[in-house]
């Protein structure tokens, strides 16, 4: 399975709503920051998309848990409508 770009950088501002910078330096958090080096790569390597499998683990986890935020929502939006 691949995240696209676009796809991880909703994860990233999901994560920092989720957990903000902190601090004066404005720090960011570690899921942030994990999600941020994935980014970095992409941009590097002029990637639109990755694999998850290529991810590690931390990162896999973050992205997981927005993507079940996200199908969460969904569901919730199906059920109130």
């Amino acid at each position: 399975m691949n995240i696209s770009l676009p796809e991880l950088e909703q994860a990233i501002n999901y994560w920092r709503l989720q957990r903000p910078a902190v601090g004066e330096e404005c720090a960011l958090s570690p899921e942030v920051n994990a999600l941020a080096n994935v980014y970095a790569m992409m941009i590097i390597d002029h990637s639109s998309s990755v694999a998850l499998s290529s991810m590690d683990s931390v990162a896999q986890q973050l992205i997981g848990a927005w993507r079940q935020h996200m199908l969460d929502l969904s569901a919730a939006a199906r059920s109130a409508g």
